[in-house]
């Protein structure tokens, strides 16, 4: 792996831990509150920013992730928790989740990063891009997270 690839894998470990610590401390009803101004709760951000990396990688490679597509239905841009099921992931099964999301995405893209495929209408060609991508999105969301607990 190059040593560039190491470093985006690393920064993407790195933020993940940032986001990670920032729930350490929300219970997982405070992560259910919608607070007034916002449309959306903690735990659908966390949802988002796990289905986002995902949603990029399958419209740049045309290829199916691991996630289900039922996550799309809970946390794609435009839904709210009005949209959340019984069968929707949990504020602790999404920190699972967010925590074993980079490791599983170096595993499964770590050795395809530069394979170009199509743009996407933005103009991303590589997995590399993708994740560059989101990690700008991640901190967007993160940015969310912490403005909810503000209001809590």
């Amino acid at each position: 792996m190059k040593e560039r690839h190491i470093i985006l894998f690393k920064q993407l470990e790195a933020y993940r831990e940032e986001t990670l610590h920032c729930l350490k401390d929300i219970s997982a009803e405070a992560a259910e509150i919608v607070p007034n101004n916002f449309k959306n709760n903690i735990r659908w951000n966390m949802g988002h920013i796990y289905l986002d990396q995902y949603l990029w990688i399958e419209a740049l490679t045309k290829k199916k992730t691991q996630v289900p597509d039922i996550f799309r239905n809970w946390f794609s841009y435009g839904t709210t928790p009005a949209h959340f099921s019984a069968e929707t992931p949990s504020y602790k099964e999404l920190k699972k989740l967010l925590k074993e999301q980079p490791a599983k995405l170096k595993e499964n893209y770590g050795h395809v990063l530069e394979e170009e495929c199509p743009p996407t209408e933005m103009g991303i060609r590589t997995i590399e891009q993708v994740l560059i991508r989101t990690i700008f999105h991640e901190g967007m969301h993160l940015q969310a997270i912490n403005d909810i607990k503000k209001c809590l």
